[in-house]
């Protein structure tokens, strides 16, 4: 019993600090494959806001999307850690993100006792991107230059926004849009006090193939010096951590999703998880 009346007062300062805080979290990766970790990070999510956070979720679906392609026949390319993405492309991923991720992840938060609401890119113009800088590599991959954080505001004032990473330009071409990148965005948008980037690793690693070369604690200019030599999934993760500071957050935090409740080991225990970046 003391241990969890210990572990009470523990997070009770975290609490009182983030009270009326905007935490905006990506949610990817392992997190949202497994069943008992689905589950856990709703829990997650709908604590915080009843401790009175302000928590906005920002989703891909990558695996999803690469599943439902292998089963159409598409062919599946990354490059830097950005999916490959022709018309097809774009409009599976725009299916699978909003028609079932984005849906299983608002019903689930409802289910669980707070009231969500499911976004895109395109809803209210949330999103406005333009083609990402290495397009001809890369395809119909959008880089968001703006985010409408009026309409997010207002929506977070009695609603938990779950927003998919796709989006239209002007002209209103369809975008795949990393969610990396997308919730970097929000982030710095919003000025949030945290983001929070769940992910397959147990964070920032020196040597990929080390787990014990975590580089538990880095400032932005540190990140920013070292995002050219990062390859992979980790460089658009990094690079969204650099938006968020550089935006204002107070810190971003990329995390292991495979650990069940590692969003609230992160937020709310002195420990903590992960990678965290600081101004």
């Amino acid at each position: 019993m003391s241990t969890n009346v210990d572990t009470l007062l523990e997070a009770l300062p975290y609490i009182k600090q983030f009270h009326g805080r905007t935490v905006v979290i990506k949610y990817g990766g392992s997190a949202m494959e497994e069943e008992s970790l689905r589950e856990a990070f709703a829990t997650d999510v709908v604590l915080l806001k009843y401790v009175g956070l302000n928590p906005v979720i920002v989703h891909g679906g990558g695996p999803e999307i690469t599943r439902y392609m292998e089963r159409l026949g598409l062919e599946v390319r990354f490059h830097d850690g950005l999916r490959v993405s022709d018309a097809e492309t774009v409009e599976v991923a725009h299916m699978v993100l909003v028609g079932k991720v984005n849906a299983d992840i608002v019903q689930r938060l409802n289910r669980h006792g707070q009231p969500a609401v499911g976004l895109s890119g395109q809803d209210g113009t949330l999103f406005e991107v333009a083609p990402a800088p290495n397009a001809e590599q890369v395809g119909f991959v959008g880089s968001v230059e703006r985010v409408d954080v009026d309409l997010l505001n207002h929506i977070a004032e009695d609603y938990i926004p779950v927003v998919a990473s796709s989006a239209s330009d002007r002209d209103g071409n369809a975008y795949n849009v990393n969610a990396d990148e997308a919730a970097g965005k929000v982030a710095a948008a919003l000025g949030a006090y945290k983001a929070v980037f769940l992910t397959d690793v147990v964070g920032w690693l020196a040597d990929p193939t080390d787990d014990a070369s975590l580089i538990s604690r880095a400032t932005v200019d540190e990140v920013e010096g070292g995002l050219d030599a990062i390859e992979g999934g980790m460089r658009p993760k990094l690079a969204a951590c650099v938006d968020a500071i550089r935006g204002g957050a107070q810190s971003a935090h990329i995390i292991d999703g495979r650990k069940p409740h590692s969003l609230l080991l992160e937020l709310f225990t002195d420990a903590g998880i992960g990678t965290m970046v600081t101004p």
